[in-house]
């Protein structure tokens, strides 16, 4: 049955174009042969039908058996209780409520996009896939609308729990790591699909209550040592409208991304986050360096020594723990001065005002450095002779040797992680993925994200499937507008963003060999493999082991992804 309804997905998409008309597909003619088809052949025709409608309307339903309800108001719980088939499978787009029960199953993205959205809104999942933007399928989709969101429908709070004001707005397909404070994941099978993630679809990392903070009343404090001693406070309207304002586009990264590969090694204490606490986004700000500027510092008070000179920038947000601990980090005077650090103060991410989540009102970008540096809710930027004394700086957020445990940990000995190293993931296929090479298939696509901190592109991503007896070198997508996957547009040193790369690498010879004799009763696992070299020759350890530390943090070993041939 797994089978036949993949192939029903893939017969789906390819309604088939004949001079731009559609021929409508004989079911009955399926052979074991289609199967045979290329995964990346179907991929694409399934991107084109969804595209124009075609995989919609495939379903045959030319209303829905609900429509009947079509004015019926619903809640946000409502449409969230609803997110399996015996319960109804009811998605949102904009302000209108859906049934997409009966399309589930022959959606030709598969099942599993489709369910990712289960139980909430559909928008950011249509924003990655621009090919659902049509009037055909949005029409179409009309077709499924059993109501409207009712206004006002999120519960009171409880003045008494910290965590009850937290946005509303999570999108159900997140991957919940912790609740209270919340942190999610981006699903990897979404992760290289889009060269910016959504904003609804980007990982959120909390380590307090979230505040809820009035842009109009917002003030920011710089404060500090030397020419900043006196206070300034500068509104957000201030910074908008006396600097300028520049738009970066860089990969944001918790260092704690792919810490469930260390508890294979050893168990460690933090979230087990698998590899989709990684985004890329373009963000928009001041940078630090004029706000700074303004504020009296140069170089006549700067050192990069600790003489007593300024040589670090500390961020002190307003998320607190309600007994006066607020998150703080800093950053190394040299990068926050540095005319190519780009260091912002962000109000904006992929063009609309930041998000509660992700830090509104302002934030700090500090790009190429680990994400636990570029804080949220800012409320005040200390330019100081010493790092930051929070918690988050001094004994959190460090590297040690794998033979460091928590009874000889000394903090004071590792410094403070800023720039990251170079890293790579395999986003397509899931693990456990089923290649049906007794019905032709000989190769298999994949497709991930590579990144390096401290601004160094990604040179080349690597890949075998076969126990690293031949390499394959993968094609890279470096801009957002690359036409030439391979191309090399970005400046040496400002490699902010990550790459999407992709191959489609072949199936050992003797492995396809030996089970097309079998006819498909044989079954093998294969190990696909990635690895990352940047612009300055950082490439990944080969394993966890090695680089294994207490807290966790900076795994980056080649990552691995088993599939199933058969």
């Amino acid at each position: 049955m797994r089978r036949s309804r993949a192939l029903l997905r893939r017969l789906a998409a390819t309604q088939f174009f004949n001079n731009n008309n559609v021929i409508a597909t004989n079911f009955s003619t399926l052979t074991p042969q289609d199967a045979s088809t290329s995964r990346s052949k179907w991929f694409a025709l399934a991107a084109v039908a969804a595209g124009s409608g075609l995989g919609l309307t495939f379903s045959n339903h030319s209303s829905s058996p609900t429509q009947c309800r079509a004015d019926k108001e619903f809640t946000i719980e409502d449409v969230a209780n609803h997110r399996t088939k015996a319960t109804g499978i009811w998605v949102t787009y904009k302000d209108n409520v859906y049934d997409v029960t009966e399309w589930v199953d022959i959606h030709p993205g598969g099942a599993d996009k489709l369910m990712l959205a289960a139980g909430g809104p559909i928008d950011a999942f249509w924003a990655m896939y621009q090919q659902h933007n049509t009037d055909q399928v949005k029409a179409t989709l009309e077709t499924y609308r059993i109501g409207k969101l009712k206004a006002g429908s999120i519960p009171k709070l409880n003045a008494a729990d910290p965590y009850a004001n937290e946005p509303k707005d999570r999108l159900p397909a997140l991957v919940v790591r912790s609740q209270n404070p919340m942190n999610a994941e981006t699903p990897l099978s979404l992760l290289a699909e889009s060269f910016i993630t959504p904003t609804p679809l980007f990982y959120i990392r909390n380590h307090l209550p979230v505040p809820d903070i009035d842009p109009k009343t917002y003030k920011l404090k710089i404060e500090g040592q030397g020419n900043v001693s006196r206070p300034i406070e500068l509104s957000l309207e201030d910074l908008k409208t006396k600097f300028q304002q520049h738009t970066i586009t860089a990969t944001m990264q918790c260092t704690g991304n792919r810490r469930d590969e260390f508890n294979k090694v050893k168990k460690v204490k933090g979230l087990e986050w698998e590899g989709g606490s990684i985004g890329n986004a373009e963000w928009t700000g001041v940078l630090l360096r004029d706000v700074l500027l303004s504020a009296g510092l140069g170089d006549g008070n700067v050192s990069g020594n600790d003489n007593g000179e300024i040589s670090h920038i500390q961020f002190e947000g307003l998320d607190n723990d309600g007994a006066g601990t607020f998150y703080g980090a800093s950053i190394p005077i040299s990068k926050a001065l540095d005319p190519r650090g780009d260091v912002l103060l962000c109000f904006e991410m992929n063009g609309q005002p930041l998000t509660r989540d992700h830090g509104a009102p302002l934030r700090v970008l500090a790009p190429g450095v680990a994400g636990c540096r570029s804080v949220k809710w800012l409320g005040k930027v200390i330019p100081s002779s010493v790092e930051s004394s929070s918690f988050w700086q001094q004994k959190d957020y460090k590297t040690f040797s794998p033979s460091v445990d928590w009874d000889t940990v000394d903090w004071g000995a590792s410094p403070a992680i800023q720039n990251m190293p170079v890293t790579s993931l395999i986003c397509f296929p899931c693990p456990g993925t089923e290649v049906y090479v007794s019905g032709g298939e000989t190769s298999v696509e994949m497709k991930g994200y590579a990144w390096s901190g401290g601004g160094n592109s990604i040179m080349r991503v690597d890949v075998f499937a076969d126990g690293g007896k031949t390499w394959q070198e993968a094609s890279l997508k470096k801009t957002k507008n690359d036409s030439d996957k391979n191309s090399s547009s970005i400046a040496p040193g400002k490699g902010w963003s990550w790459v999407l790369w992709e191959a489609e690498i072949d199936l050992p010879p003797s492995l396809v060999e030996r089970i097309q004799k079998s006819k498909g009763q044989q079954q093998e696992e294969v190990v696909l493999v990635c690895k990352a070299t940047d612009e300055s020759c950082n490439t990944q350890p080969e394993e966890a082991g090695p680089i294994w530390n207490l807290r966790g943090v900076n795994c980056n070993s080649w990552h691995r992804c088993t599939v199933r041939a058969m």
